[in-house]
């Protein structure tokens, strides 16, 4: 079904998205797209969740976390050279990960692990360093740009662009040094822990175990769609925001519940197996890589086509950021969590959907 649509969006794409002012015509095709990116994106993830099981932790969460963050990255791109000078989509897509990830994902995933098992333990020192490292870039990235002076509105100046691209990279390096060489213990769980007798709760199912060089070239096959879709799909989606006069916010909002959909189901299972371990690692893994590596391929993508790409928030969003960045340090200020604490994520993210439509 991947390939079929791809193959027919490539041939007679152009002419079916011409003209969308028959509404079923655009909730058709809208749902059609948006269904098969889906399903790629759920395939993508499958085969990144099995190469992570044969690799181990923390590399195997790494490869997983990095699969998402290029659906992500290819996505934006796609749609913002779709969109012409849609320039806030990157950061409405990236607060929205942010949002998504450390409220509405961490709170469903203690909450559920709370709930069956009172409490559960992680690393904290693995937990520590994600923060350390999401915490000044989300606050550089999505909210100093209020504030500079170089160049007009929420935006950097080149120097101060390419500053950031240079540390944000330099960052992520040194973080996944750290993960995968020097401090690997960090991000594995403290102590076996009870696991649930269904095996697929950690995402492996009843399927026979196959070597990495299956799954690798499948998962390479599988992204061909989603970049080739996204741009398709930008078209539909931007009419629609323009047409019923959405918020723009939403256009970043549904491409990340694109992206985060498959990972969302990884990390609750993970939790549910009593496995948070995983799970921690899978959701700030996701925000990282997210911030650090989406910051520097939008801010280049600008640089190569001319276009000015915003990214600071606006007054309403740099709170609801920097209280979810506090919420997020107290949370994983303790090596045990319980339903108390998922709540408070969870009621941060419903503020947050809530003022999408309503500041």
């Amino acid at each position: 079904m991947n390939m079929t649509t791809t193959a027919l969006f490539l041939g007679f794409g152009s002419g079916w998205l011409a003209d969308l002012s028959n509404s079923l015509w655009f909730a058709f095709i809208l749902m059609w797209l948006f269904t098969v990116i889906l399903l790629s994106a759920f395939a993508v993830v499958r085969h990144a969740e099995n190469l992570a099981d044969r690799l181990g932790e923390p590399l195997g969460t790494l490869i997983l976390t990095l699969a998402v963050t290029g659906i992500e990255v290819m996505m934006i791109a796609a749609v913002m050279y779709a969109g012409h000078g849609n320039s806030a989509l990157a950061r409405d897509a990236m607060f929205a990960v942010v949002m998504i990830v450390l409220n509405g994902m961490v709170g469903l995933s203690l909450l559920l692990g709370g709930l069956r098992y009172h409490e559960q333990t992680y690393n904290l020192q693995g937990a520590n360093a994600f923060l350390a490292v999401i915490v000044p870039l989300a606050a550089l990235g999505l909210v100093l740009p209020n504030y500079t002076v170089s160049s007009p509105g929420p935006t950097f100046s080149t120097p101060q662009a390419t500053f950031l691209i240079v540390m944000s990279l330099g960052l992520y390096g040194v973080f996944l040094a750290i993960q995968n060489l020097r401090h690997r213990d960090y991000f594995v769980a403290p102590r076996p822990v009870e696991r649930v007798d269904d095996q697929r709760a950690e995402g492996h199912g009843d399927h026979r175990v196959r070597p990495v060089a299956y799954h690798l070239p499948l998962l390479l096959a599988y992204l061909l769609p989603l970049v080739i879709l996204s741009k398709q799909l930008a078209v539909p989606i931007n009419y629609g925001i323009r047409v019923l006069d959405a918020p723009p916010a939403l256009g970043g909002f549904l491409v990340a519940v694109l992206i985060l959909a498959p990972e969302s189901l990884g990390a609750a299972r993970a939790a549910l197996a009593n496995q948070l371990q995983r799970s921690v690692n899978i959701l700030l893994g996701s925000v990282l890589a997210t911030i650090s590596l989406t910051i520097p391929a939008v801010l280049t993508i600008g640089f190569i086509t001319g276009q000015t790409i915003i990214l600071g928030l606006d007054a309403v969003d740099t709170i609801l950021l920097l209280l979810t960045l506090g919420v997020s340090t107290l949370t994983f200020a303790s090596a045990r969590t319980n339903v108390l604490l998922g709540a408070v994520h969870l009621l941060l993210f419903l503020a947050y959907l809530m003022l999408i439509f309503e500041k």
